[in-house]
C-alpha cells in the first residue's frame, strides 16, 4: 500500500507544481517561491492564453481531430476486429499475421512522406487521422472481446432473420460497449497529443494542433498573439505561460474519463477471463 502510494504521489506532485505555478505571480515566480500551492495568486496566465487567438485555433484542431478522429479510429478498428475473429472468414489468418507484421516493422518516415504527398493528404487534418486509422495493439485487444461474445446469442439473432449488418448494429455493438469505452479513450489521449506527426505533414498555420502550438511556446517563449499587450506581459513570467498552456492542453482530455470510466474499467478486464 505504501508503495502504491509513495508511486501515486511521484505522478500528482508534478502536476500539482505546474497548476501552482500557472496560478502564481510573476514575482513569486521568477523568485523560485512556488511549490505545491499556488503564491501571489492569480488569473492574469489564463488571460493571456485566451486573448491569443493562435491557441484558440490549435485547440478547435485539436478537438476536431480528436474526436473525428477517434470516430474514425473505432469504426476502422471494429471493422477489421469482428471479422478476423469470426472463425467463418477464410482468410482470418493470414490477415492477421499481416496486422502483426505491421506492430514489428514500421514505414520508415521519408517513404511515408512521399506515399502521404502523392496521396493528397499533406497539409490537410485528414493526415493526421486516416493514416493512423488502425492501431494494431488496440486490434488485438478488440478482437479478443469480440471472440469471448456468445456464440449462442449470434445464431440466434441470424435463426431470427438478422443478417450481418443488421446483427453488428443491434446486438455486437451494444455489447461492446466496455471495449469501445476503454479503446475510446486509447484513441482520444492518443489523437489529442498528436504531435511528431503534425509536425511532419502540416506546414500551414492555421492547421497547427495545440500540441505543436505548446512546443512553440515552451521553446521559444512565443505568444504571437498580436492582442497582448505590453502592460499585460510585466504581469506575467514566461514559466506561468508555459504551465498554464500545459493545463488547458491536459485539461479537456482528463474531463472524458468520469463519463466513461464505468466502461473503461469493465473494458480493462477485457480477455482477463475466459468463460
Amino acid at each position: 500500500m505504501m508503495l502504491l502510494l509513495m508511486i501515486g504521489l511521484t505522478m500528482l506532485l508534478p502536476l500539482l507544481h505546474v497548476i501552482a505555478q500557472s496560478f502564481s505571480d510573476a514575482v513569486a515566480i521568477n523568485n523560485r517561491q512556488v511549490s505545491l500551492w499556488p503564491v501571489g495568486f492569480t488569473l492574469e496566465n489564463y488571460h493571456m492564453i485566451l486573448k491569443d487567438s493562435t491557441i484558440w485555433m490549435a485547440f478547435r484542431n485539436s478537438v476536431t481531430i480528436t474526436i473525428l478522429g477517434t470516430l474514425i479510429n473505432l469504426a476502422a478498428t471494429s471493422s477489421l476486429a469482428y471479422p478476423l475473429s469470426r472463425s467463418e472468414y477464410v482468410f482470418r489468418k493470414p490477415a492477421l499475421v499481416f496486422v502483426l507484421i505491421t506492430m514489428i516493422f514500421h514505414a520508415p518516415l521519408i517513404p511515408n512522406y512521399l506515399l502521404l504527398k502523392n496521396l493528397h493528404m499533406l497539409n490537410t487534418l485528414w493526415v493526421l487521422m486516416i493514416p493512423s486509422a488502425i492501431s494494431a495493439f488496440n486490434l488485438f485487444v478488440m478482437r479478443s472481446f469480440f471472440i469471448h461474445l456468445p456464440i449462442e446469442l449470434l445464431d440466434s439473432a441470424r435463426i431470427d432473420g438478422c443478417g450481418e449488418m443488421r446483427m453488428i448494429w443491434k446486438v455486437v455493438l451494444p455489447l461492446s460497449k466496455p471495449v469501445m469505452a476503454t479503446m475510446g479513450i486509447m484513441y482520444a489521449v492518443s489523437n489529442w497529443n498528436m504531435y511528431s506527426q503534425a509536425l511532419y505533414y502540416i506546414d500551414k498555420r492555421s492547421l497547427i494542433t495545440l500540441q505543436v502550438r505548446l512546443r512553440e511556446i515552451v521553446i521559444t517563449d512565443n505568444m504571437g498573439s498580436s492582442d497582448t499587450t505590453s502592460d499585460l506581459m510585466l504581469l506575467v513570467s514566461p514559466e506561468g505561460l508555459k504551465m498554464a498552456v500545459i493545463v488547458v492542453a491536459t485539461l479537456p482530455i482528463l474531463l472524458v474519463y468520469p463519463f466513461l470510466q464505468k466502461h473503461f474499467m469493465k473494458g480493462m478486464m477485457v480477455g482477463s477471463i475466459k468463460s
